[in-house]
């Protein structure tokens, strides 16, 4: 079999059962687990999660599928560094209901293994996942609308966003408003001049606009508006820079991004959430 036709067989072998494996039993390794490997075996966190891993995702008997992918899939990260993050630190949300919004603590046990990067694609066409895990209990608040979470400043989120906040400049235009970590990030950059957040949901603009823009140290620079983003995107997105973040993940936002791409205008720099994970699926 030739090597490029294996890898994707390969890509999609791991893929089903890690899907498997955070959906069903993301939790499954435990503290004591990881300090018995280490015991025993004279191993780091990062190597015994990975051993314990391999067992989760019935691979022991898959010897280069281990080879190929696991050396470069698991890390073990810090909870300090994503809780000193700055928005994070500024702002506060109380526990409890706001109408029918709920604020809540979204908990990560330590060793639960959770998607925390963009997938890589490396040269030789394989698809390593980027699955990331703590020690400690991480905890950060979610918002909630009759049970289901809308938003939340995950690990994940923080990460995806690094590079579009990084070249965000002069007037700044994103579609879709979440907790509105973009936008905060984005308004404490000296070389942003505005952020236009086009949302399309009026109580998610109610909820941001009651409890979390007055906590921006540069709320002057937000300007929200309720439309549909490729309404927007159609007739007024002149800016400098986009950003457009509308989909819960590659399998609702492949279409999107497409759709998006060809209404880019010249002049205007474009970032998409999840942009390499996107074009892997495609």
């Amino acid at each position: 079999m030739a090597q490029r036709a294996k890898i994707e067989i390969y890509n999609r072998l791991l893929l089903t059962r890690l899907a498997r494996y955070l959906c069903d039993y993301a939790d499954c390794i435990t503290p004591e687990m990881i300090d018995e490997t280490v015991k025993d075996c004279g191993f780091t966190a990062e190597q015994a999660f990975r051993t314990l891993a391999t067992g989760v995702l019935d691979l022991y008997d898959e010897s280069e599928v281990r080879e190929l992918y696991l050396s470069n899939m698991f890390r073990l990260l810090d909870a300090a560094q994503y809780k000193s993050d700055p928005f994070m630190q500024s702002i506060r949300l109380e526990t409890g209901m706001h109408g029918d919004w709920s604020v809540e603590q979204k908990r990560v046990k330590p060793f639960e293994a959770f998607v925390w990067n963009d997938l890589k694609r490396m040269d030789d066409g394989r698809l390593i996942p980027q699955i990331g895990f703590f020690d400690c209990e991480y905890a950060c608040p979610r918002v909630c609308q009759g049970g289901r979470e809308w938003m939340s400043v995950t690990p994940n989120e923080i990460e995806t966003m690094k590079k579009p906040i990084a070249r965000a400049f002069g007037d700044v235009v994103t579609y879709g408003l979440g907790r509105g970590y973009f936008a905060f990030m984005c308004q404490n950059k000296d070389t942003v001049k505005t952020v236009t957040v086009v949302e399309r949901d009026a109580s998610v603009i109610e909820l941001f606009t009651r409890l979390i823009l007055p906590q921006f140290p540069h709320k002057d620079k937000i300007r929200l508006i309720r439309a549909d983003a490729f309404d927007y995107a159609r007739n007024d997105a002149r800016c400098d820079f986009v950003f457009a973040d509308l989909w819960h993940d590659p399998s609702d936002g492949a279409d999107a991004y497409l759709k998006l791409k060809g209404m880019e205008r010249t002049g205007t720099e474009y970032a998409y959430w999840i942009e390499d994970t996107l074009r892997c699926y495609l």
